[in-house]
Formats: C-alpha cells, structure tokens, sequence
C-alpha cells in the first residue's frame, strides 16, 4: 500500500493537475482567471508562475468560444483541461459540449477523438444565489458521448481527475464547493488512478441503502451516525460515477438492506437522482420491502438570503426526518 498525505479536496485536485501537467507535455488547462488571479477557488494556485502562459491560459469571458477551442485542440492531440469559473456558466457553451464534444467520435466513425476534462465547481457554495447555483451533472449524464463524475472524498478527487485527463472521451468533472475544504487521506502516488462506471460502499449496513454522490455522500455519512444512535444501521453508497453508472453495485446494496433513499442535492424534479430511483425501482423490485425514496433540492430559484438558501439544500436533518418517515 502507498504512503499518503492528508490534503484538501482543492489541493488533491491541484496535486493531480499538477502531476499531469508534469507527465504529458500535451496536458493544458484553460479557464477564466485560472493564471495570473490563480483562481476563483484557488485550485490552480501557483501553477501559471510554474508553468506559463502557455499551458495555464487566462481565456476571455466566453465559454462557448474557449470551450470550441479546447475542442479542437483536443480533436488534434492535445489534453485540455478547461475549468468553468462555475459550472452553471458550462450552460453557455451546451452547443459546444453537447453538439460537438460529445458527438465528434460518433459523427467521425472514430476517427477523431476528444480528450477534454471539463471542470469546476457545481452546486450550492454560499450566498451565489439563482445564477451560479445548478447542479448540472444529471443534465450532462443525459447525453450519450459524455462521461461524467462526481467524486465526495479527497482521495477520489485526486484518483478520478487523473483518470479524466488520461481518458480519450470528453468527460464532465463536478465538483460541489462545499468540499473544497474537506480534508481527507490521498495516496502519495503519481500512478495512483481510480476507475469511473465504480460505486463505493462507504459505510456497511443492513436496514437501509442511502444512495448519493457528491456533497451529499458527505451529508449522507453524517445523517448515518445520526440514525445509528436510534439504532437504524445504514449502509452510505457513494455513486461518484454517474456516466458510465455501477448498477451492479447499487442493486446488491438494495438487495441486502431491502430499502434505498436517493439524495441528491439537484432540483427534486427531473433530477438525476428520480433516473436512480426508476433503474433501481425496475431492477430490485421483488427485493425491495417498501418503494425507493428521493430527497432532493428544492423546485426553485435558489434564494440569496442565507436562510432560504440553506432551506432549499438538503441536509442532515432532512435525511434523517425522510429515514425515520419510511418507517
């Protein structure tokens, strides 16, 4: 086993940005003030003074025309790594992501390729209200071409930025800004990759699946040792990868604890998290012993009050409240 160092989840994606800048020259990341500003959320910290304006390119304010660039500078043989200032400015460039990054191989026969991380911060940080706060992933997981992830942990941040600068497909990189200060353990290790289209059993239990991904793994975690003092014994499944999605390990959970709830941290309606519970709903139906719950966000415009925003976001209380409602 390799030795690790206890990082942040920004420092873990820095730390594998870094070491991919330093292992294939063709490796490049562009954004909106990734370089000389080091970053909105500080992720690229340092690293335009390291590696210059060549490789760390400062882009004007236009996702989609940075965004048809790095296209193309993937299409012939670069490895760009475009960062979104938030993801919620992504829906600028849909045309480019979804008509051309995701369809390129396809609409070539597979004669070219796009190995694109498209990356940045998605979901709710504090007080950025309706415009820059979506959580976009279940919109992308929608297209056929893209691969998408969501890591929850430092050491899956750092082991799947890896693997989505070395894949071959366009992939959609989320990350939730409630995690960039949440420390955990990373392998001191530059060959140290983890596989998308793999589910992870983060906590073991037998009276009920809590299925999430992202900042709510997280939520769903703290919502576990909650209910485990009223002696509900929960078993946490962290999805992280959405496209290509682990069914086979979200099924053996539900069929062991017999009870699953989705908690997604997306609008409530048409949210990734509804396309979970209909797969599961299908494929454990005779295991299940009451139907498959969701908590998700709530159907609106995210509010700028503090105290509204955080009614809209789930949490632990709502987790453990919809837990001790199924009975």
């Amino acid at each position: 086993m390799s030795a690790t160092v206890e990082l942040s989840y920004r420092d873990a994606l820095s730390k594998a940005m870094a070491e991919e800048l330093d292992r294939d020259e063709n490796v490049l990341i562009m954004g909106e003030d990734i370089g000389r500003y080091q970053g909105t959320f500080r992720v690229t910290q340092g690293m335009f003074d390291k590696y210059g304006p060549r490789r760390i390119v400062d882009t004007p304010i236009t996702e989609a025309g940075f965004t048809g660039i790095a296209i193309g500078a993937a299409m012939v043989g670069l490895r760009p790594i475009v960062e979104m200032m938030t993801m919620s400015f992504s829906i600028l460039a849909l045309d480019q992501i979804i008509n051309h990054a995701a369809k390129v191989h396809y609409m070539t026969g597979g004669q070219a390729s796009v190995p694109l991380v498209i990356r940045g911060p998605g979901g709710a940080a504090k007080q950025l209200s309706a415009q820059h706060t979506h959580c976009l992933e279940g919109w992308y997981a929608h297209v056929p071409g893209l691969k998408v992830v969501a890591p929850a942990t430092a050491a899956d941040a750092y082991g799947m930025l890896k693997t989505a600068v070395r894949d071959n497909n366009p992939v959609i990189f989320t990350e939730n800004p409630g995690l960039y200060t949440v420390k955990g353990l990373v392998p001191d290790d530059l060959d140290f990759t983890v596989p998308f289209g793999k589910a992870q059993i983060l906590k073991e239990g037998k009276d009920l699946s809590l299925i999430g991904y992202s900042r709510m793994t997280q939520v769903n975690l703290a919502a576990a040792e909650a209910l485990a003092k009223d002696g509900i014994d929960v078993e946490v499944v962290d999805v992280r990868s959405l496209a290509p999605l682990d069914s086979e390990t979200l099924e053996a959970s539900l069929r062991k604890t017999h009870r699953g709830m989705v908690v997604y941290e997306d609008w409530k309606f048409g949210g990734f998290g509804a396309e979970l519970a209909a797969r599961l709903s299908e494929s454990c139906f005779d295991d299940l012993d009451a139907p498959i719950t969701r908590v998700g966000g709530l159907n609106v415009p995210t509010p700028y009050a503090r105290n509204l925003e955080l009614e809209c976001i789930p949490d632990v209380d709502d987790v453990v409240a919809a837990v001790r409602a199924m009975g």
